[in-house]
């Protein structure tokens, strides 16, 4: 792109800016001319519109749009109903997308948080606890497509008779045994790729478990060593129940991660050998096959999957909020 066209995006980003300002302008003074009974009225609408607005271009017109394509063939021109919805629960590929889905959003969060909680168990109360923390937290800061090519060298494979630079294969050599194309074999590859979101998920996990592990009462905990509890029973029955919308909550956020999961799959398998995914499958179908109607109903399947856990997350603050008035 050459200097002048940089010109001309910044003179159309500069007369958009000028045009809102003066939208904003023109409100403001609609409420000062209102009456003082009505002008808390005007005002909120005067702050509101803007973010409604937004709302309304940025989320609410393409989730309806998105909705209306899943109804339409690949070039959106003729209507099919729910041909799409049928191919999505019918074809066997569409099915093994569904399926592996469903391991991504069972055992990710699920291990992320065990993992995690069992971590801050282990480390709260010790002597360089910080550290234990920095150190399992470190992977956060690497981005999902830098993590997988970190795990993608782990996992690779040279040939039986080739020089073994993969980590996990070089073990297995060492150990006598023959080396392994792990990213080719169906299902490990699929575990194997979890691998990766569980590694950068359990430090998430470990630091907002440790700190409500910190807000449980020592009274309690006291109270039941002193009745004869053993480590165990406090855990189940004492830490485990004081710490429970923590728990839900670090769940609920690694569900919702997992749910629209592409780097990896895509940086390690690019979807190949049975390991693809909605969100990743939902891009190829629409940008890659031009199969847009397809691509449209994959992505409101995926947000049928994320919209019970939101609902269920709101009641479950609200109850929070209840119980502590």
């Amino acid at each position: 792109m050459n200097f002048s066209a940089y010109i001309d995006r910044f003179g159309l980003l500069a007369v958009g800016l000028v045009a809102f300002a003066a939208v904003l302008l023109a409100l403001y003074g609609f409420a000062e001319l209102a009456s003082r009974r009505d002008r808390n009225r005007a005002v909120a609408f005067v702050f509101l519109a803007p973010a409604v607005l937004f709302l309304l271009v940025g989320l609410v017109y393409p989730a309806v749009r998105t909705v209306v394509m899943s109804f339409y063939d690949a070039k959106s021109e003729n209507f099919v109903g729910f041909d799409n919805y049928v191919w999505a629960v019918t074809d066997p590929d569409a099915l093994q997308i569904l399926v592996n889905t469903a391991m991504w959003i069972v055992i990710v969060p699920m291990v992320s948080t065990a993992l995690g909680l069992v971590y801050a168990v282990l480390i709260d109360g010790r002597a360089g606890e910080k550290v234990y923390k920095a150190l399992v937290f470190l992977p956060m800061g690497i981005s999902f497509v830098g993590a997988s090519i970190i795990w993608k060298f782990v996992y690779q494979y040279n040939g039986a008779g080739g020089e073994q630079i993969g980590l996990l294969n070089q073990v297995i050599v060492w150990l006598g045994g023959s080396p392994v194309n792990w990213l080719n074999e169906s299902p490990w590859n699929n575990l194997l790729l979890m691998v990766v979101l569980v590694w950068i998920e359990v430090g998430f996990a470990t630091v907002v478990l440790s700190a409500a592990l910190k807000g449980v009462p020592t009274e309690i905990v006291e109270a039941a060593r002193i009745d004869g509890a053993s480590p165990s029973e406090i855990f189940w029955n004492v830490t485990v129940p004081s710490i429970r919308s923590a728990i839900i909550v670090v769940a609920v956020t690694v569900f919702i991660a997992t749910l629209k999961l592409f780097d990896i799959v895509r940086a390690m398998t690019q979807g190949h050998h049975g390991t693809d995914v909605l969100a990743h499958n939902m891009v190829e179908q629409a940008f890659r096959l031009f199969e847009r109607g397809r691509g449209a109903t994959l992505a409101v399947l995926l947000f049928l999957l994320v919209v019970p856990v939101v609902i269920y997350q709101v009641r479950n603050m609200r109850r929070q909020e209840m119980e502590t008035r």
